[in-house]
């Protein structure tokens, strides 16, 4: 369960490393995401020499979230963290080229299936 003010950590080597999301995408009230969800987000801190700078606002995808998340079967995954990748805001294309982590292979069956093929782990 991710809300506005949640920090975020960003999965892909777009060059970002930290996020605070401040908008749940999708609805005037949507108050919670979940895996799958867009989010927009700030970049709280950034690498050097890279696409993405510290204090941008772009949009991400949940693809990792600490609340145990329920599967159609009725088994439930979990992960260590809350992590997003970025994706742009009109194309909704991902800009990475590499993801780190496990990445739920739900995400392939949604609209960004580019996401669980840039995936080295899939779960």
């Amino acid at each position: 369960m991710v809300q506005p003010r949640t920090l975020v950590k960003i999965c892909d080597n777009s060059g970002g490393n930290v996020g605070r999301v401040f908008k749940v995408l999708g609805s005037s009230k949507k108050r919670y995401a979940e895996i799958g969800d867009i989010v927009a987000v700030s970049v709280q801190s950034a690498e050097p020499r890279k696409d993405v700078k510290k204090n941008d606002v772009v949009h991400g995808i949940l693809v990792r979230q600490r609340k145990p998340w329920r599967r159609e079967d009725g088994s439930y995954v979990r992960f260590d963290d809350n992590a997003v990748v970025l994706v742009n805001q009109n194309t909704g294309e991902v800009p990475a080229n590499r993801l780190f982590g496990p990445i739920p292979r739900e995400l392939g069956d949604s609209e960004f299936p580019q996401i669980t093929s840039l995936a080295n782990e899939t779960v």
